[in-house]
């Protein structure tokens, strides 16, 4: 276990632990224009949690760009936002607490997966303003495997650094891992004679389970679920487990 202390906490203290972290949450949110009229101080029980009211697209388009932030610009260190192709872009901004709790996150959820310090990280998501690829590379580097930001696309490219330096473990979106594919088999490439990988992460768009089944299958590993959305720091926010 990555975080033993806050995995095999019992249901009792996590639950406590949860409380006090939804209320200092609260408190924050009250210093924000948006939630000052709209959260209460505090609450009492996790119960209370269903009372809460739901923050939607709209509510972010509305207050662009800075009507939710909760602290002063002085404490951002960084902000990613969206296209803005179907209306006002959605910006969300981080603090380095917020960075720091990302990472930690990811780490425990790629160490569920059986990352270790001696793998190889090969990402394949987009980096800039899109979240995709920086989530799991800051979990890969809190794990001490060695980490390539490959990005995305330039499917040569990718292939002669999973051959090079001997990739395990690959973050990936599923229609590309798809095509990458077909670039091994006009190459010749037997994946499981000539490179290395054994887990893969698949994200940023929906797929079916006959997807991820046909993946692991042309390419002899595990592929898991990474679960993630922006205005939540972005991929990470959950992960499927070994048992899927």
């Amino acid at each position: 276990m990555w975080d033993e202390e806050v995995e095999t906490m019992p249901r009792e203290k996590l639950e406590e632990l949860q409380l006090k972290r939804l209320n200092r949450t609260l408190s924050i949110a009250k210093k924000s224009r948006f939630y000052k009229d709209k959260v209460p101080e505090h609450i009492e029980t996790l119960e209370e949690l269903k009372g809460l009211p739901f923050t939607t697209k709209a509510d972010l388009r509305n207050n662009f760009p800075d009507g939710m932030l909760a602290v002063p610009y002085s404490e951002i260190v960084r902000l990613h936002s969206s296209s803005g192709t179907t209306g006002r872009a959605t910006v969300v901004y981080h603090t380095r607490n917020d960075i720091h709790n990302w990472t930690e996150l990811v780490a425990r959820s790629m160490y569920m997966t059986g990352v270790r310090k001696d793998d190889v990280f090969q990402n394949m998501m987009g980096y800039g303003l899109f979240t995709g690829g920086l989530g799991l590379h800051y979990g890969s580097e809190r794990l001490g495997a060695l980490t390539i930001p490959a990005s995305s696309g330039n499917s040569k490219r990718q292939i002669w650094l999973m051959k090079e330096f001997k990739t395990t473990v690959i973050h990936i979106t599923p229609s590309y891992a798809l095509h990458l594919y077909s670039i091994f088999e006009e190459e010749g490439i037997d994946l499981r004679k000539d490179l290395h990988l054994r887990i893969a992460f698949l994200g940023a768009e929906p797929y079916s389970e006959e997807t991820r089944r046909r993946i692991e299958e042309m390419y002899g590993i595990d592929a898991f679920n990474s679960y993630g959305l922006s205005e939540m720091n972005g991929p990470g926010v959950a992960f499927e487990c070994p048992v899927k």
